[in-house]
């Protein structure tokens, strides 16, 4: 049996009374606690402020209209996006941005028994934020629209030497407006009167501002600071820096460093524009003669000097940023072929051939052409081993330069044309050269026989085919002199004589009989029968009575029809 001792009763009751009195101070502690947080929620904090809004000491209702009154202006007004220099202005209503009131008052003056919240409803309140609310799809939008405005696409600069004159572009440096960023910057600080610098993403151009005023300074500012000067031969002269600016331009490398680069067919072409105009280049031009009252007169010969074109950019360039700008151009020096010594000395001793032909006087706009043309041709000097052409002579037949219409054949039939006639030019011109020695480079016979000319020995004319067309051969220069009137047209020719011709016409061969033609066109014109056949001619060069060669001409003539007009207007 274990012994235990006895507690008095009185030391029982005594910590039972103890414990009662601790409940019951609990109890009034606590009722006293909800008292005062049911008094706290009545009202706002004293010195509470809501988005610097002063509320404090206020129902929930009073608080709620003079929150809504002081944040009015703010929450109406256009939220201010800026982007480098730039700025854009988005609707907070059509953004989707709205405060609300209710919870902005509702977290001031709601019942609570968090005893941090009902100690400040009791101490004093302080600087609380707005409760807003955000459509983010809406305002995401507006941003989005908004950016556009605010970004600048990255632009390169650019040296420019136009004209002459050295411009520096500066480069522009990209900028794009990061929307997610921007949408998250808003909505974290609206509303908010002071502008929102929106977060953005930059690019850089290649060339940088540096590179480009160090090309400039180096390069340009030098290039185009006058005109270079230019020695070529025994010439000196002068190309202007706005010449030279076509050919120059600025590339860039992968680095974003400028190297100046040159176009040599530009430089060329401004160097030799440039030595033409001063007249430091010039052509070979062979001796010419002229004659006027027959007196032959020499218009000397000229030596041709051109620029090496493979020897002009390096110089030209290095010129550009030199010192002295001044560049040394070798040339070249052409000797002409017929020069003034040689024209002098082969001019024409006496006749060297002669041929006439004839026609009707009465040939109306026929005879009015072989006369004209005779003119124009008189006093033809071709040189020896030069080339003559007597469309080059005549140039096209036309009104303007006084040719009427006369006969010609077409299509084998007689028709009329501005120039018909000169055939017969050609055809004494043709057997003038024959009987000269002229070798023939280009001639065709008329279509049929006309019995007026040799046969095998005639030539018919054209613009701009057929031409009569024949080379020099002879030892000097030759004087065409052209005669026309009272029915003939002779040509002569003076000059140094070095053959002696002779012809010999073979028998015609292959004859092709004509045909009868009935025609009761108003445009028909009569024409008289001939046969169509071929026929030889032989030409003989001989020098002291010994021939020396012999040449063959062959023509094919078809028959010329005889036409029988029947209609009253035909000729």
């Amino acid at each position: 049996m274990t012994d235990r001792l006895d507690q008095p009763q009185g030391s029982s009751r005594s910590r039972r009374g103890a414990v009662a009195a601790l409940l019951g101070a609990l109890v009034v502690l606590i009722a006293g606690y909800v008292g005062a947080a049911a008094y706290a929620s009545g009202r706002t904090p004293s010195d509470t402020k809501v988005g610097g809004v002063q509320v404090g000491g206020m129902g929930p209702s009073q608080a709620r209209k003079a929150l809504a009154a002081g944040v009015e202006e703010r929450s109406s007004a256009p939220v201010t996006l800026t982007a480098g220099e730039k700025s854009a202005k988005i609707n907070p209503e059509q953004a989707g941005l709205s405060v609300d009131l209710d919870a902005s008052v509702r977290d001031l003056t709601g019942f609570t028994l968090n005893p941090v919240k009902v100690l400040g409803h009791l101490t004093g309140g302080g600087e609380h934020s707005l409760k807003t609310h955000v459509d983010e799809s809406r305002l995401t939008a507006a941003v989005t629209k908004a950016a556009a405005t605010l970004a600048v696409p990255a632009k390169e600069g650019a040296i420019s030497v136009k004209g002459g004159k050295v411009a520096l572009t500066e480069p522009v440096r990209g900028q794009k407006v990061q929307v997610d960023r921007t949408v998250e910057t808003i909505s974290s600080s609206w509303p908010r009167s002071a502008p929102i610098v929106a977060p953005v993403t930059e690019s850089t151009p290649k060339v940088s501002l540096d590179e480009l005023k160090r090309v400039k300074t180096e390069f340009a500012d030098k290039a185009m600071s006058g005109p270079v000067a230019v020695k070529a031969g025994d010439k000196t002269f002068e190309i202007s820096a706005a010449a030279l600016a076509p050919a120059i331009s600025f590339p860039a490398d992968a680095s974003g460093k400028i190297t100046p680069a040159f176009d040599d067919k530009r430089i060329i072409e401004a160097v030799t524009r440039a030595a033409e105009k001063a007249d430091a280049t010039s052509e070979a031009r062979d001796a010419t003669v002229t004659y006027r009252s027959g007196q032959a007169t020499v218009v000397p010969s000229r030596t041709g000097v051109a620029l090496e074109t493979g020897k002009i950019v390096a110089p030209v360039t290095a010129a550009l940023t030199s010192a002295e700008r001044a560049a040394i151009i070798p040339v070249t020096v052409s000797q002409p072929t017929f020069t003034t010594e040689k024209a002098k000395a082969t001019l024409p001793k006496g006749l060297i051939s002669t041929f006439t032909t004839y026609f009707n006087p009465n040939g109306g706009g026929r005879v009015h052409n072989i006369e004209l043309a005779a003119r124009t041709l008189n006093g033809t000097y071709v040189p020896p081993g030069g080339t003559f052409s007597l469309n080059g002579i005549l140039g096209k037949r036309t009104p303007e330069k006084g040719y009427q219409k006369g006969g010609v054949i077409q299509d084998g039939r007689l028709n009329e044309n501005y120039g018909g006639g000169i055939s017969q030019v050609s055809t004494t011109v043709f057997n003038a050269a024959f009987f000269a020695g002229m070798r023939f480079l280009e001639y065709m016979p008329h279509g049929f026989y006309i019995s007026r000319y040799p046969e095998g020995r005639e030539a018919t004319i054209s613009f701009p085919y057929p031409d009569n067309k024949w080379v020099n051969t002879t030892d000097g220069g030759v004087q065409i002199r052209a005669t026309s009137s009272n029915g003939q047209v002779t040509v002569a020719f003076y000059g140094t004589k070095k053959w002696d011709i002779t012809a010999k016409k073979g028998p015609r061969r292959n004859i092709v009989p004509f045909k009868k033609i009935t025609d009761d066109s108003p445009d028909c014109v009569t024409q008289t029968p001939t046969p169509g056949f071929d026929v030889t001619v032989t030409r003989t060069f001989l020098q002291g009575g010994k021939a020396l060669r012999t040449e063959d001409f062959n023509t094919h003539y078809i028959p010329e029809d005889d036409v029988n007009c029947t209609h009253p207007d035909s000729k």
